[in-house]
């Protein structure tokens, strides 16, 4: 018997997919985890986000009870431009190891085919492309350890301050810890070993520095455009920012007629100045780029040339980068004055973003008072290297570049007057102050707030501030290069703030409510933005983009002022028109002359006369007066409509006026407990004004400032110590261990020596006993071997004279 497969019939039956809003989502929606255990581990971790998005369909979610991924696809504007759809249910995306720490942040790849985890100590990447689960229908992913030997519970004084993906790769993590190192790891070489490893040195040769200027806080890579795409932006503690460039992954790829702009940029400004300096370091970044870039040097077609070139790995042997900076405003010089807080902002830096507007580089620092500190490079940013200071390079038996380390440390640069004329030269580009943001926080005696940056994926213009209260929205109107390349009006317009999302319900946030932030668009210019709770609640809202930077314009014909409710006079409907309100324009009587006053009413003048003016009184008046008629007629129902309308209103008005009637005496009940609670305010005010601290005297101004030098101490300074000592003991740590390691090894390895020389010599001293009992057995096998051949003659003998 043959079996015919029928082919309506799937061999893996599919669920159906339902389409629901995703705030509605059963994932966001589910009751079945503790509410109260989320909100405490969610608490125990400075700042979180548990979202992200692959940037076209799928909306990831990190389930912290289930230690799972969940999958979302998503339908934007669909059917509604507004909307966001999402399938039900989501896929569950499991790691075949499942982490043992904490999960903070996720964030994935360029491509969407790797999503790092990251916690406090510990970090993983997670592979979303898995085998299907035997027990269910899950996705079972591999996972591996990103940097196990430096980031582990061992070394747990270590902090990871910030991971990120490498804008140009798809395989590489640049990670900042609190030892102040950064590192650049190749997922598809080795997770475990740093392919880059550069140790900042912030400190300049003569400055009094500070705990917190050597402590970290936030880094970010620079954008697609021109030495942005190889710098990698550094903050520390006290808001100073430094720039490492070039920073290149290993086998990343870039636009060649990028790198060629650069190339020739290079040729064109550096090589032909009249300064030594200038020429010098744009040799070394020629050289630098001929040899990361070996087809740059190849003069081709442009036909045959190729759209990408991958970087080669290489460094040069005698030299390592600058860390350049600290960077500060223009025409400021070196004193410290000019370097990271604001006399606006307070508090200690908490994190960094760079953002990429069209042809600005804009850096955005948060501070831990609720400000936001926004600045614009003025100048471009050219690469800068320390000679006579080279690097450790790992290499393979083929001497290829497997790894490099270096030190990166800070010169100084002089006066930044003169933009222009500082190409080449070495010196940090400098900064243009644009706006100091406050987002108006309730002030906090702790360490203040832990604020997150976000840049908005269809209008790079708004940058979203996510924090304790809920998130803000700043959206930048000047840009320095852009609006001079516009032609637009150069007067600098300061960034509007709207808030989005208040999370504040006592007007006192005491703890994160929010740990999952991540903004949509779409392709037809509709922007949202979908924000996770700690009860498990998802809340999606639409940004408006179209005409938000247009600037206002005021029409001065307007009417300064208008009332609330106040019908405008184009709504005023026309009841009667203005030519029946003025009435006929003729008079009653006419004029007569005074000889028609004598004529009589029954001759034949008088009779002509009447009718004269009978017919004129007819044409006149009966017909304003029959228009009259009609037009009244015709606005009948409209004056109907109105008086509904006020009758209407009229009700809406006794009804007000019956509940606040309802409502008088529970006001005055209040009214009288507020006067009473004023006058028990103003007695224990009188008695705390005649208490003897009252007749202290204010502190002077030296006093103050000491006591806001002490204040910063205890917030920044102290803070930084302890991260300072922490890695320090660490490195202590990991010395002596390595040291005793190898003093083991070395001890170990004399004692294996003499147990085996030991054991040699026993083994020859019992092969000489064994040789010497064979060769006395041997002797006397040959004795008695001569004993029998003897005997054995003696008796054929007698046999033969016989």
């Amino acid at each position: 018997m043959r079996i015919t497969a029928d082919p309506t019939r799937s061999p893996t039956p599919k669920e159906e997919v339902e389409w629901v809003p995703l705030p509605d989502h059963p994932v966001f929606t589910a009751t079945s985890h503790d509410a109260s255990s989320s909100s405490s581990s969610a608490t125990a971790a400075v700042s979180r986000n548990l979202l992200a998005w692959d940037g076209a369909s799928r909306l990831y979610f990190w389930d912290t009870d289930d230690n799972c991924l969940h999958r979302l696809t998503l339908r934007l504007g669909d059917p509604d431009p507004t909307s966001v759809l999402a399938a039900s249910p989501s896929k569950v995306l499991q790691a075949d190891v499942v982490p043992d720490f904490d999960v903070q942040k996720i964030s994935i790849n360029r491509n969407g085919t790797a999503m790092l985890l990251s916690g406090s100590e510990r970090l993983c990447v997670m592979y979303l492309y898995g085998r299907t689960s035997k027990q269910d229908v899950n996705l079972i992913c591999r996972t591996i350890t990103v940097g196990s030997q430096t980031y582990s519970p061992a070394n747990n004084d270590i902090r990871v301050l910030q991971a990120l993906w490498h804008p140009s790769s798809d395989t590489h993590l640049g990670i900042l810890s609190s030892d102040s190192v950064f590192r650049l790891f190749n997922l598809a070489v080795d997770p475990l070993q740093p392919e880059q490893e550069y140790y900042l040195q912030p400190m300049e040769p003569g400055r009094s520095s500070s705990a917190s200027s050597v402590c970290p806080v936030g880094f970010s890579f620079g954008g697609d455009h021109l030495w942005d795409r190889f710098s990698v932006f550094i903050s520390f503690s006290d808001g100073a920012t430094y720039v490492l460039c070039p920073v290149v992954p290993f086998g990343s790829l870039f636009k060649r007629e990028s790198l060629l702009e650069i190339y020739n940029d290079a040729h064109t400004f550096g090589l032909s100045s009249a300064n030594s300096v200038a020429a010098r370091n744009s040799k070394m970044a020629i050289s630098w780029l001929e040899a990361t870039f070996p087809e740059l040097e190849k003069h081709e077609t442009e036909g045959d040339n190729l759209s990408f070139l991958r970087a080669q790995a290489y460094a040069l042997f005698d030299s390592s980068l600058v860390l350049q900076g600290p960077l500060r405003r223009v025409g400021q010089s070196g004193n410290k004055d000019s370097i990271g807080r604001s006399a606006e902002c307070e508090g200690r830096a908490v994190s960094f973003l760079y953002n990429l507007v069209s042809r600005d580089s804009i850096l955005v620092t948060a501070w831990s008072g609720g400000q936001l500190q926004i600045d614009a490079l003025a100048d471009e940013i050219q690469p800068a290297w320390i000679i006579g200071s080279p690097p450790r390079l790992r290499a393979d038996s083929h001497d290829q570049i497997l790894g490099l380390a270096m030190i990166c440390e800070s010169i100084p640069s002089g006066r930044l007057d003169k933009v222009d004329h500082n190409a080449w030269l070495g010196n940090p580009p400098p900064l243009l102050r644009l706006a100091i943001v406050d987002l108006a926080l309730p002030r906090r005696a702790e360490s203040g707030y832990d604020i997150s940056l976000f840049t908005d994926t269809l209008m790079p213009e708004r940058i979203y501030s996510l924090h304790d209260g809920g998130i803000d929205s700043i959206v930048l109107h000047f840009l320095p290069f852009t609006s001079q390349t516009n032609g637009k009006d150069d007067t600098m317009r300061t960034p509007s703030v709207h808030p989005v999302l208040n999370t504040c319900q006592s007007g006192c946030p005491s703890e994160p409510s929010l740990y999952g932030f991540v903004s949509l668009s779409d392709s037809f210019g509709y922007s949202w933005i979908v924000a996770a709770t700690l009860s498990r609640e998802c809340v999606v809202l639409e940004m408006k983009t179209w005409n938000l930077l247009l600037p206002v314009s005021i029409d001065m014909e307007k009417k300064p002022f208008q009332l609330e409710g106040q019908p405008k006079e184009s709504d005023i409907p026309t009841i009667i028109s203005k030519e029946l309100l003025s009435g006929p324009k003729e008079v009653l009587v006419p004029w007569a002359s005074p000889s028609l006053r004598s004529v009589a009413s029954d001759s034949i003048e008088g009779r002509s006369k009447l009718h004269q003016y009978f017919k004129l009184f007819h044409e006149t008046y009966v017909e304003y007066a029959h228009k009259v008629y009609l037009e009244l007629k015709h606005h009948a129902p409209q004056l109907k409509k109105i008086i509904n309308d006020q009758h209407s209103r009229l009700g809406d008005a006794q009804k007000k006026l019956l509940k606040v009637e309802e409502k008088q005496s529970a006001l005055q009940k209040r009214i009288d407990r507020a006067i009473q609670m004023h006058n028990s305010l103003e007695e224990r005010l009188q008695q705390l004004r005649n208490l003897p601290c009252a007749l202290k005297k204010p502190l002077s101004r030296s006093e103050r400032q000491f006591k806001s030098e002490l204040d910063n101490f205890k917030e920044v300074e102290l803070g930084a110590l302890h991260s300072s000592v922490d890695a320090l003991s660490a490195r202590m740590r990991r010395h002596v261990q390595a040291s005793k390691a190898s003093q083991q090894q070395k001890i170990s390895g004399k004692s294996a020596g003499d147990d085996q020389i030991s054991m040699l010599k026993s083994s020859l001293e019992k092969l000489t006993l064994v040789n010497t009992e064979n060769t006395k057995k041997v002797k006397l096998v040959e004795s008695s071997l001569k004993t029998k051949e003897r005997s054995s003659r003696e008796s054929s003998l007698p046999l033969l004279e016989n």
